[in-house]
């Protein structure tokens, strides 16, 4: 179930986004009178060989365009006369440029036009923030609240931190009000940190990051440097499995297993990761009287039941906002959304970082197991951004790579020789299909050897 949900809604939303993107290209090409032969959600053909297995699992005609929805669920495109892309006809070109082709236009006005796409991916990315933070308002809990201190990884925990840690500063500034654990953990990555000062059992100490360490986290794959704390109080349990059977109950607070102290949710994980298949007893707290539960863990590394929400442990701060007062915010946070995922471009070509690089597969794991609209929205968000950025880059086939095209033939007055464009789009799709076989390859590897 989980595997469908998720892959659910990755379809929904890459759907979407592809549709939307498109429409960026599409709705000034057509105000510029520009004829667009195809609008097209995933591709009706092998990509990127245009002529191979060519068939639509939908398609109507209107105004002179063909609307359909594709078979290889790619991406998407639309077809605009005059253009060259990979579904260029390459006798066409040979023709004299006609009126309503995209050739024929201005630049300015087939600048317009390239950036559409793209102009869309960040308009959508700050309504859907708005209307998130419109809907739901912003939830969360400041790093000064995490009465319970942190979790470490063990990468955190060979710098000399511990659980229970209490994080105070960054470099010796004191940590923003507003500030999360989640946030502390991406700024100790992005903003390089020389020391991070924490309160253990009321001594505050310095503790030192070495200039290295980005380097060790993504050789080690990790996401999560830091997290919460949290207690654990059973709220659900799933019938059919190991805690059902074995008579755990809503409210039994789970303290232990195999007498080995797991007062908290992010230590029972760990430890249940490592008796997979082995029966173990869960110590736990029931009307005050302490109980020993004998079951198997699940070769997964699961016993079947669901804590309680971190809102009954936590101090959540709550913010809510107006219609119009939420699009200022929704600007906000595309922009800081940007900024983040900017800084962390440059990771991507280190040694480690390329084998951290993923496809689909890796996309796919940004969402919830279960369909939460609040989770899917925000997931959308943070993909369109990231679409913008990308397609943005100056690389031949994207539309980055003609918006520089264009711009040279502004400054030059006149325009690039069609072969060129031709040539270059060639490179530039061999560099694109080799990143996608590439990172969708290491979500294959990773799935079999990790």
């Amino acid at each position: 179930m989980d595997t469908l949900s998720i892959t659910g809604q990755l379809i929904l939303s890459l759907s979407i986004l592809i549709t939307l993107h498109e429409m960026g290209h599409f709705i000034p090409a057509k105000l510029f009178g520009t004829r667009v032969t195809k609008f097209y959600l995933f591709f009706d053909f092998l990509f990127p060989f245009p002529n191979v297995a060519n068939f639509s699992l939908f398609k109507f005609t209107k105004g002179g365009t063909e609307y359909g929805i594709g078979w290889f669920p790619f991406g998407g495109y639309v077809q605009i006369a005059g253009m060259i892309d990979e579904t260029t006809d390459k006798d066409d070109l040979e023709k004299e440029p006609q009126p309503w082709e995209f050739r024929s236009k201005p630049a300015w006005q087939r600048l317009i036009i390239m950036i559409g796409g793209v102009t869309v991916n960040f308009a959508l990315a700050i309504l859907i923030y708005s209307m998130v933070l419109f809907t739901w308002g912003k939830q969360y809990i400041p790093a000064n609240n995490a009465v319970y201190g942190i979790h470490c990884d063990d990468l955190m925990l060979d710098l000399g931190f511990k659980d229970g840690d209490k994080i105070v500063a960054l470099d010796g500034v004191k940590l923003a009000d507003d500030m999360t654990i989640e946030a502390v953990s991406g700024s100790i990555i992005l903003d390089h940190p020389s020391t991070v000062t924490v309160n253990r059992n009321g001594v505050e100490q310095k503790i030192a990051i070495p200039e290295d360490f980005v380097q060790s986290v993504l050789a080690a794959g990790v996401k999560t440097l830091l997290a919460l704390r949290v207690p654990i109080v059973v709220d659900t349990v799933i019938a059919g499995n190991p805690a059902a059977e074995a008579g755990l109950l809503k409210g039994d607070s789970v303290i232990g297993i195999n007498d080995v102290s797991t007062a908290y949710f992010s230590d029972l994980v760990n430890t249940l990761q490592g008796k997979k298949g082995e029966t173990i007893n869960l110590q736990i707290i029931r009307n005050g009287n302490p109980q020993s539960l004998s079951m198997e863990v699940t070769e997964s590394g699961r016993i079947g039941f669901g804590n309680k929400n971190p809102t009954k442990f936590f101090d959540f701060e709550q913010m809510e906002y107006s219609f119009f007062g939420s699009f200022g915010a929704g600007l906000e946070t595309t922009l800081g959304t940007l900024d983040r995922y900017v800084a962390q471009l440059p990771l991507i070509f280190t040694k480690e970082g390329v084998k951290q690089l993923g496809g689909f597969g890796t996309m796919a794991k940004m969402f919830n197991p279960e369909w939460n609209w609040h989770s899917f929205w925000v997931m959308t968000a943070l993909i369109s951004v990231i679409l913008a950025f990308m397609n943005l880059l100056p690389v031949p086939m994207l539309d980055g790579g003609y918006v520089v095209f264009l711009i040279i033939e502004i400054i030059i007055r006149r325009p690039v020789p069609d072969r060129v464009v031709e040539i270059a789009n060639m490179f530039g799709l061999a560099f694109v299909l080799l990143l996608l076989v590439y990172a969708n390859g290491m979500d294959i590897f990773r799935g079999f050897f990790q």
